[in-house]
């Protein structure tokens, strides 16, 4: 094979870990079970998570998605999505009689829990995080009179705190690692003995798959990133690959939505998905791609993940009730 065929041989590198996450796989785990544990309908508030397809999916097996508790009707089942929900939803739910499936990730009651330790010790709280995202609502939600949100560095000029001894940064779990620590950067510049919490905020499935679109992004002509456009990871991934050195980014929800104009003198592919997308999404652009001729797929991937959590407790109470009964019987 001489050097310009080579060199010129379309390719897919694939990022990974992609796609799924602890926290999503056990929350549409939890309404899929939970599903056949009570049967439909299933209320959920807010999408489960940020992705198109799996609410779609999930509506089809009788779930049904409502933007507020007070659309529930009383006396019915409601799941809280993966995002979390401020203390006052959970005493909506209770005023309304409610049977609640708290599926909340584990990691973002990890921030909500730092916030009201903090709020209890009296310290201001910056919240680095985008304005009206559902996980920064909840987390607000637990102290509203301490927690001032900073949407990104622009933002920290016009941040205000009782007593600069006393502040912290906490921050929504599904940003920009890099443009986190800038803000964090500048909020210390302004307060010089801002703490941090105890561990970053940042969740190792968002860090992990930044990390791996990185080492794609240098090599590629375009990345494409499998995701919704509400989803927080998925929109940064696309800003991480550029930011990398990827010539261009595009976030698709589906390979049908990748315009063909994109692949003009493009003979490597970057490929990767957000943290609530499941693999056939990405399976259907490897095939798209692959009848245009990229049929080299190279996987690249800088880490493992071996993270799993458990279903939420109630659930998982009733789940196990139900075996034991089925086993004596």
């Amino acid at each position: 094979m001489d050097g310009m065929t080579a060199t010129t041989a379309r390719r897919v590198l694939l990022a990974a870990p992609r796609g799924y996450c602890a926290g999503v796989d056990r929350a549409v785990i939890a309404v899929e079970k939970a599903l056949e544990q009570y049967g439909a309908p299933i209320y959920v508030r807010k999408e489960i998570v940020h992705n198109k397809y799996v609410v779609q999916t999930l509506e089809r097996k009788g779930a049904i998605f409502v933007e507020e508790t007070e659309e529930v009707p009383e006396g019915s089942i409601v799941m809280f999505s993966a995002h979390g929900v401020a203390p006052v939803v959970h005493e909506e739910a209770a005023q309304r009689k409610l049977a609640t499936i708290d599926a909340t990730c584990p990691l973002v009651t990890k921030v909500h829990k730092e916030a009201v330790r903090f709020a209890d010790e009296d310290y201001d709280i910056l919240l680095i995080g985008h304005e009206g995202h559902e996980e920064v609502v909840g987390t607000a939600g637990e102290a509203p009179e301490r927690i001032t949100l900073v949407d990104g560095p622009g933002d920290v000029p016009n941040v205000a705190v009782r007593d600069e001894s006393k502040v912290v940064w906490l921050s929504q779990t599904t940003l920009s690692v890099d443009e986190t620590m800038e803000t964090v950067d500048a909020l210390k510049e302004r307060f010089p003995q801002l703490i941090s919490p105890p561990s970053d905020d940042i969740c190792y499935a968002t860090q992990n798959r930044q990390v791996a679109v990185k080492q794609i992004a240098a090599e590629s002509d375009l990345v494409i990133v499998v995701g919704s456009k509400n989803s927080s990871n998925s929109v940064r991934l696309v800003e991480v690959a550029i930011g990398a050195g990827a010539k261009t980014g595009h976030l698709v929800d589906y390979a049908d939505e990748i315009d063909e104009a994109w692949l003009e003198g493009v003979t490597t592919v970057g490929l990767t998905s957000g943290a609530s997308v499941p693999e056939i999404l990405v399976d259907g652009v490897i095939e798209w791609l692959a009848e245009r001729g990229y049929v080299d797929v190279e996987v690249v991937q800088p880490m493992k993940e071996s993270i799993t959590f458990s279903l939420p407790k109630d659930l998982r109470r009733d789940l196990r009730a139900e075996a034991a009964a089925a086993s004596e019987g």
